[in-house]
């Protein structure tokens, strides 16, 4: 009685959880861990496009959990996490004054309490955009990060909120 009270209670709060629309492109995956059932663990490679920023990828690999608790969504992901953000095209584009600092991207990594972060920091003196991933809890943080830079050609100062 117990167990299906606690399923049909993480089965509500999943339900009433906004639906975000998926930011991240999965272009990769590799097999870390079999599993019997459900998926196996892996380190999936994601790619994200930066929204302010034309012409600027940023790709994160990161541990996903398998088994059956992985394959419903319900298991909790390792804070490790990995960022490589390059420029893809001939020319970046801005669509707008940018702030010094700003969250770019965010995505669940369980349930209820764990997102995983990309905040995009602007390095005016270098005039370079600088991007870090890591992850928090609603409680509790953690310091793995992973950190990348992107210099921008003199030529096209990247404009700046005062």
């Amino acid at each position: 009685m117990q167990r299906n009270l606690s399923a049909i209670m993480l089965t509500a709060i999943a339900l009433a959880l906004p639906v975000l629309p998926l930011q991240a492109e999965e272009i990769g995956e590799v097999s870390t861990v079999f599993r019997f059932l459900g998926k196996n663990d892996r380190i999936v490679i994601e790619a994200y496009d930066d929204p302010k920023v034309a012409g600027v990828s940023c790709y994160v690999s990161r541990a996903r959990t398998g088994g059956i608790s992985g394959t419903v969504g319900l298991a909790e992901d390792t804070a490790d996490a990995s960022i490589a953000c390059r420029q893809i095209g001939d020319t970046l584009r801005f669509t707008g004054k940018l702030p010094q600092q700003e969250e770019v991207f965010s995505e669940r990594q369980s349930i209820v309490f764990k997102r995983l972060h990309v905040v995009r920091v602007v390095d005016p003196l270098r005039n370079t955009l600088v991007y870090m991933t890591y992850s928090d809890r609603l409680i509790e943080g953690s310091p793995k990060n992973g950190v990348t830079a992107v210099p921008v050609p003199r030529s096209n100062p990247i404009p700046l909120k005062k």
